[in-house]
């Protein structure tokens, strides 16, 4: 009997290890466990194609988890614009909300020149801008964004005016860079853009930054445009009068945000100002035939005046005609010539409330009817007013004044050709709440729109 007692006393102690063995192993398991639980991995961690069938309107945050994942907070994108005078990149960053059409968070905007057609010749040359601008694009978006931002160039009327081959071979030495980029790059993200989408894209851009596409009663406005190698009319027409009489070419419908848009829209490819002056002064576009001459001379230049005008790889001597006949006259018959039967009139859009770009804000700054930070209002008739005065006292100026008088006329000239009379107000702003109001907005959302619906 004593032997048996003091066995079960020597078993309790070891009773005793195997409990207390257990309790710390299940300690150090939940430990373990409450620690990894707590770490989550980021996006980058992630294989890339999890997320890109989800692309679109629908977004992770930086550190997702479950539920977010599938409903999303943000959408980055990054869409460069190649014009003909130089190339800017744009980096947006969307908010999502449920049922409701994207608000822009923010964008981050840098420019640089020449233009990509500048380098047509040289096409290697055109890298260090390239990768210049990928830079801003990876210091704007958190790495674990890079994989699923759609990166995407569009080139507008520079590229569209060089010869085939040529731009082929700078478009294939961005593919290159873009394709060695950390960001979502697919086979139709560098392009040439068609001149009426850039106009769609331009009145997407404004239309949303007021408040038109957002399903309010906000109406929508049009848009003019005057790039350096074309310019395009957009509007939405209101009488159905205006879509059975225009070109079939000139009217698109298109989706977005759930509503569908029916558009006048048509891009005039070579009446953007550079092509248009080109053409007033008597040249033709391209390089000259060999032999031809490239001395232009012209009555919307200062008489006397000689000078030295680069466009399109060809250095022109411009000069003046001597004193004669009053100057506005004689250039505006210039213009008049080499626009007669080249633009149609817009039907409805004389009445409409008109948004007007580029060239046309430029130019009324430089009249002093606008202010340049902040825009304005401007007429018809002050474009008409000023490019009297400025051609009726030319002098020799300075040189980033010597075509103010054959711009001026231009522009007074092509705006009645479109059928807006004298009166006509239009609405100048370079942003719309702080926002860049080019067509790259307008081009980033229609882009990931296509992404999603695919």
């Amino acid at each position: 009997m004593e032997l048996q007692k003091h066995s079960s006393i020597m078993r309790l102690p070891k009773l005793a290890s195997v409990l207390v063995f257990l309790a710390c192993l299940a300690a150090y398991l939940m430990f373990v466990k409450h620690h990894y639980d707590g770490v989550r991995p980021t996006i980058s961690k992630i294989p890339p194609h999890y997320f890109r069938p989800r692309l679109g309107w629908s977004y992770t945050s930086n550190r997702p988890t479950s539920s977010e994942v599938v409903s999303g907070r943000f959408q980055y994108g990054v869409m460069f614009d190649a014009g003909s005078t130089g190339t800017r990149i744009h980096v947006f960053q969307f908010q999502l909300e449920d049922n409701e059409a994207p608000k822009l968070a923010h964008e981050t905007f840098r420019a640089i020149k020449p233009g990509l057609s500048a380098y047509a010749d040289e096409p290697e040359k055109c890298k260090e801008g390239i990768l210049e601008l990928l830079n801003v694009a990876q210091s704007s978006i958190p790495p674990s964004y890079w994989s699923n931002t759609p990166l995407v160039l569009k080139a507008t009327a520079g590229l569209r005016l060089l010869p085939g081959e040529k731009a082929k071979h700078l478009l294939d030495m961005v593919r290159e860079l873009f394709e060695e980029s950390p960001f979502l790059y697919r086979g139709d993200s560098v392009s040439i853009m068609d001149g009426t989408d850039e106009g769609i894209s331009a009145w997407i851009t404004v239309n949303f930054l007021i408040g038109g596409l957002h399903g309010s009663n906000t109406p929508t406005v049009g848009m003019l445009d005057l790039g350096g190698g074309s310019t395009q009319i957009t509007y939405s027409p209101q009488d159905e009068k205006t879509i059975q009489t225009s070109p079939i070419d000139y009217i698109t419908s298109f989706q977005m945000f759930n509503s569908t848009h029916t558009l006048y829209s048509h891009s005039y490819l070579g009446l953007g100002l550079m092509s248009a002056r080109l053409a007033v002064l008597g040249g033709i576009e391209g390089q000259p035939l060999e032999g031809s001459s490239t001395e232009l001379v012209s009555p919307c230049i200062a008489p006397d005046y000689t000078g030295q005008w680069e466009h399109a790889e060809v250095v022109y001597t411009v000069k003046g005609q001597k004193a004669g006949e009053p100057s506005y006259e004689s250039c505006l018959k210039k213009v008049e010539k080499m626009l007669y039967n080249k633009v149609k009139k817009a039907g409805e859009a004389k009445d409409m409330e008109f948004y007007a770009f580029s060239y046309y804000y430029d130019r009324a700054v430089d009249l002093g009817v606008i202010d340049e930070k902040t825009g304005g209002n401007v007429k018809v008739s002050d474009y008409i007013d000023g490019a009297k005065r400025v051609c009726n006292e030319m002098t020799v100026t300075p040189e980033s004044n010597r075509f103010l008088c054959l711009d001026l006329t231009y522009i007074s000239v092509v705006l009645q050709e479109l059928g807006f009379s004298k009166d006509k107000v239009f609405k100048l702003a370079r942003t719309i709440n702080d926002v860049e109001t080019s067509w790259a907005l307008g081009a980033t959302f229609h882009y990931i729109e296509s992404l999603h619906s695919q």
